[in-house]
């Protein structure tokens, strides 16, 4: 062993220890690494991206900004020690982890390539940094967001956001039906909880999340073009709602509301509250049905140079487009990332219906889709063997969706 780091600070003299406040704050867990850890071996760092602390959704036993979760941290790769680090939620009670690699690329500045490293949060936001300062590339700005009424919570006055670049997935929250039933349905439940923006906090009454906590830009990742300039994501459509119960409550109101009693339960040991967690969808016969407006899942190209969306297109579907013809055009939530290649094309499959898909990566055009024998959650990889190239994606399926499951590698070629 040459060395080890704990993210979150456990003594006095351990560096971010006074952003951690409270007498339990030092036994906090999580705020780990559970995506891939990105390594520059000429600059001997390594990039970390951390996680909300435990638990996700109260943050009354570890108050503060909570230094380095929810951050990318860049260390020394032969020593352990941290260079610098940015932390991109202040105060994480959202469950906004940092769910996919750090991004290192080459940024044009003033006529000069800088080396990089781009961050795509599950909150829509790209973040671009100077990859030995932690520098941002382009504007940040602290602004304020709501604040928490839940007795014991004090969240961060404010909370940082990237000045020039889009933000991506639902950002804005309104009520979408196939018919204007199911519209009033969903406006219906939407009224029924507390909602004040981006960064709305969880609440007594319940919060709709928006974006909720599987993105916005999720653990698939994003990939960048250097021939565009292009940086490209899959991205979710998808609101989330938290509802925080009084620990003493939990079993009387489990057996009287059904709502809640489908939800996911966190118990939250040690703290007041118990979450729900649930998502601002209705099961149909043909699937899920949103309850926001689509698309729900898209594939979507930034301009880091001129800072603007070059294109967004719906990615996959969700329902039977035999009994929704407009599906296609619908989108689909997905989970696993894309790659794009020297050759134009971006490739991606991660989505319900079980396809894998090639883009163009100039314009988001759908070049190519072929069903898979079972759904890729994956990120594809390219690999050239006797001069032929090969595009490869493992298909296991994932269990959580629902979606089909399998074992299968497939690889393909151009004849």
């Amino acid at each position: 062993m040459r060395w080890a780091w704990d993210p979150i600070p456990r003594t006095k003299t351990d560096a971010g220890f006074e952003t951690w406040k409270g007498k339990n704050a030092s036994l906090t867990g999580a705020a780990n690494a559970w995506s891939i850890i990105s390594a520059d071996a000429e600059r001997d760092l390594v990039f970390i991206p951390t996680t909300s602390p435990s638990p996700d959704y109260y943050g009354g036993e570890r108050l503060g900004k909570n230094l380095y979760a929810s951050s990318i941290v860049a260390i020394r790769a032969s020593t352990g020690k941290v260079v610098w680090h940015f932390q991109t939620v202040h105060h994480d009670v959202w469950d906004y982890d940092n769910a996919a690699q750090p991004l290192l690329l080459p940024f044009v500045q003033g006529g000069k390539t800088v080396p990089a490293v781009a961050v795509g949060t599950k909150m829509g936001h790209i973040f671009i940094l100077h990859r030995e300062t932690g520098v941002p590339l382009l504007p940040v700005e602290e602004r304020a967001v709501p604040k928490s009424s839940v007795a014991g919570e004090e969240t961060n006055p404010t909370q940082p956001f990237p000045k020039t670049l889009p933000a991506l997935g639902l950002q804005k929250l309104e009520a979408w039906g196939p018919t204007p039933a199911d519209k009033a349905v969903a406006q219906q439940r939407i009224d029924a909880f507390h909602y004040e923006g981006i960064f709305t906090p969880p609440s007594l009454q319940g919060s709709l999340m928006v974006p909720g906590n599987v993105g916005g830009i999720h653990w698939g990742g994003m990939c960048y073009d250097p021939k565009s300039g292009l940086l490209i994501t899959n991205v979710n459509r998808m609101a989330a709602i938290i509802r925080l119960l009084p620990r003493e409550q939990l079993a009387g109101t489990n057996r009287t509301d059904e709502e809640l009693l489908r939800a996911e339960t966190g118990m939250q040991a040690g703290t007041p509250y118990v979450v729900k967690r649930s998502y601002l969808f209705k099961e149909s016969k043909d699937g899920i049905l949103m309850q926001t407006p689509p698309p729900w899942g898209t594939l979507a190209a930034v301009n880091l140079q001129t800072g603007t969306l070059a294109w967004e297109t719906p990615l996959g579907y969700m329902l039977n487009p035999a009994n929704y013809p407009q599906a296609k055009q619908w989108g689909s939530l997905n989970l696993g990332g894309a790659i794009v290649t020297a050759g134009g094309l971006v490739f991606v499959a991660a989505t319900l219906d079980g396809h894998f898909r090639a883009f163009s990566t100039q314009d988001g055009s759908l070049q190519w889709e072929i069903p898979l024998p079972a759904n890729g959650h994956a990120t594809p990889m390219t690999y050239q063997v006797s001069g032929q190239q090969y595009v490869v994606i493992a298909a296991g399926g994932h269990g959580k969706l629902n979606t089909k499951l399998g074992d299968y590698v497939v690889a393909y070629r151009l004849p």
